[in-house]
């Protein structure tokens, strides 16, 4: 029972991390704002590292490629930051 409420979170959690990044996406496109962009990178890239540790195993907790795609997520929000506050924007 346990690991059907696990995959039920994670499920949920891809969905509204793939629901954000949509979302990110409609803005950009209203806007042309490259942050927007950015972050609907961010947020596709937060769904597909839920949909990893929905499918590895339980006790998959302390391997990489668990965290690289969360990393890589604050990354490219770091990298929207920075590049909206440049100068000359």
């Amino acid at each position: 029972m346990n690991a059907d409420i696990t995959l039920f979170i994670h499920g949920a959690l891809t969905l509204a991390c793939f629901l954000v990044g949509v979302k990110f996406l409609k803005f950009w496109h209203s806007s042309r704002d490259r942050f927007f962009l950015w972050f609907a990178a961010a947020f596709l890239v937060f769904a597909t590292g839920w949909v990893i540790r929905a499918f590895a195993e339980t006790s998959a907790e302390d391997v990489h490629y668990v965290y690289v795609p969360r990393l890589l997520a604050f990354m490219l929000i770091i990298a929207a930051i920075l590049d909206k506050n440049r100068k000359g924007s």
